[in-house]
């Protein structure tokens, strides 16, 4: 069995730094650029057991994580740990000659799956070893909450059964030049760098993978009627899920919008109270499965454990024919060191910082109000207005939250572009971003194009560019695995070929399918074939 979910990226349109605090609230879009996860089962040889999660993320190099799992006592819920290496196939060549070849312990060995009885064998002529991978703390913890979770829901008596996951990112995550594609009919780039070396461009990567990684276990491991990432109470599962391990991830409670526009797509967001988590406790310790049920399933009898959070996500939507665009500026700003200024700020002036919160709060809801509008007028005004008091919080506690370089290239744009309405310096500012409205055609989005290359030759202070990362309502959702044919990482010494029912052999070398759709022309076990 084969599950895929996605989840899409974020921008925070309005109430960055107001999002901290439960009194304000925040206004974030989802986006097209979306995050995927996909698992599949991973057969096994007739009494062999196996307790083995592979995850594999093929645009990166190296980014190849495997992790071994166990139920911890006293409910402590379900250990997860990484793994150093794969074995050498020289090592289990006896090995694999004994057992039948028709049997998947090769296959698990090497990292394949199997989906729809087709089984994909390979053989070398020289050994592999894999060097061990870094950790990933995302990837670990999500698994980790996640695999506690599940061992709440499923019968005492089965088994959590081993699975590999592959994630894949669309191309607006990383400001990396793509070097090519996965494969030459896939619409996922190879970046060609590790997850070290590439460039975010702010989108909300962490948040997006661990909702996608969450949600795809929770719907891979779960019967419909216990998890249905379509329903409400789905979507408020794995919210709550979500949150725990990202927050869990990050050694942080933040205030979650990101992971809510991940699940829930375009929203208005009020925070969570974050005592809800801290009662949590460490994964392993006593009775840390029974708190994850009751903080994810929301049926604590603690008042200060019940999520409190608020999520309206079908009372924002922009005028039909817009859409928000986004624009990479790859210069970087500090997020950190600015949130930690404007907290300062907040505290040694809270009457006053109260008043101008209160006043960009007000601002905040017109333009939530502005962007279904006809009136192009109303809603460049509503930009305006947001803009201002931003500023004013800039001046007021001495972080270029609009830097003057950006209010010139918003200022700019908006005037000399046909279709462009207004932008704002999305979340917490800086020199990150800009986010456009904008008419949502060819013509437009070139002539944004045409003016940003004309812009970057006559300031030379930075490189802008359109992202294809469009604002999108919807959230987390299940995807047709059959749109991830043929995903496959380069340059491992081994060939394989795979059987048509023609006679004809499709051959791929120094390649590893790490996702294999089969076309129906494709044939089953036995007339596939290692070279």
């Amino acid at each position: 069995m084969s599950t895929a979910v996605s989840a899409p990226g974020k921008v925070l349109l309005a109430g960055g730094y107001l999002v901290l605090d439960r009194t304000y609230t925040g206004l974030v879009f989802g986006l097209s650029a979306r995050i995927h996860v996909l698992v599949h089962d991973i057969a096994s040889s007739s009494g062999v057991e196996i307790s083995e999660i592979i995850v594999h993320s093929p645009q990166f190099q190296a980014a190849s994580w495997n992790y071994g799992y166990n139920l911890v006592k006293e409910r402590g819920g379900v250990h997860v740990t990484q793994l150093q290496g794969l074995p050498s196939p020289l090592s289990l060549s006896s090995r694999v000659e004994e057992e039948s070849r028709s049997e998947l312990l090769i296959a698990r060995q090497f990292g394949l799956f199997v989906q729809r009885s087709c089984i994909i064998e390979c053989s070398s002529s020289e050994g592999y070893s894999a060097e061990p991978s870094s950790r990933n703390p995302f990837v670990q913890t999500a698994l980790e909450y996640a695999l506690t979770y599940i061992s709440t829901v499923l019968p005492a008596s089965q088994k959590i059964e081993p699975t590999k996951l592959t994630i894949l990112a669309d191309d607006s995550y990383y400001s990396n030049p793509p070097q090519s594609t996965v494969t030459p009919d896939s619409r996922f780039s190879d970046f060609n760098v590790t997850l070290k070396q590439a460039h975010k461009t702010g989108l909300g990567s962490s948040a997006a993978l661990v909702t996608a990684f969450t949600g795809a276990l929770l719907s891979h491991y779960l019967p419909r009627s216990s998890f249905d990432l379509a329903s409400t109470e789905g979507k408020n599962i794995l919210h709550n899920l979500a949150q725990a391990a990202h927050c869990a991830a990050q050694g942080k409670v933040g205030s979650g919008f990101d992971v809510a526009a991940a699940v829930y797509g375009t929203c208005i967001y009020r925070r969570f109270s974050p005592s809800i988590l801290s009662s949590l406790g460490e994964p392993g310790s006593k009775d840390f499965a029974s708190r994850v049920k009751s903080v994810v399933d929301n049926t604590s009898t603690m008042k200060h454990e019940n999520w409190d959070t608020e999520i309206s996500s079908n009372s924002v939507s922009v005028s039909k024919g817009y859409a928000l665009v986004m624009c990479d500026v790859d210069c970087g700003s500090e997020t950190v060191g600015m949130v930690k200024k404007v907290l300062e700020w907040r505290k040694n002036d809270p009457d006053g910082s109260k008043k101008l919160w209160d006043a960009l709060q007000i601002s905040n809801e017109s333009l939530a109000s502005a962007l279904s509008s006809e009136n192009k007028e109303d809603v460049t005004s509503a930009f305006s207005a947001v803009r201002e008091k931003i500023r004013e919080m800039g001046t007021a506690s001495g972080v270029p939250i609009e830097p003057a370089e950006q209010t010139e290239l918003i200022d700019a744009v908006t005037a000399a572009v046909p279709g462009v309405l207004g932008g704002v310096v999305p979340g917490a500012g800086g020199y990150d971003a800009i986010v456009l409205l904008a008419q949502d055609d060819e013509a437009t989005v070139g002539n944004i194009n045409n003016f940003l290359k004309k812009w970057m030759a006559e300031h030379q202070n930075g490189v802008v560019k359109l992202l294809e990362a469009k604002g999108e309502l919807e959230g987390a959702r299940l995807e047709d695995v059959k749109v991830y044919a043929f995903i496959v990482f380069e340059n491992v010494p081994r060939m394989f070929q795979i059987k048509h029912v023609d006679g004809n052999f499709l051959a791929y070398p120094g390649k590893i399918v790490l996702s294999f759709t089969p076309p129906p022309n494709f044939v089953a076990l036995q007339d596939i074939v290692a070279v």
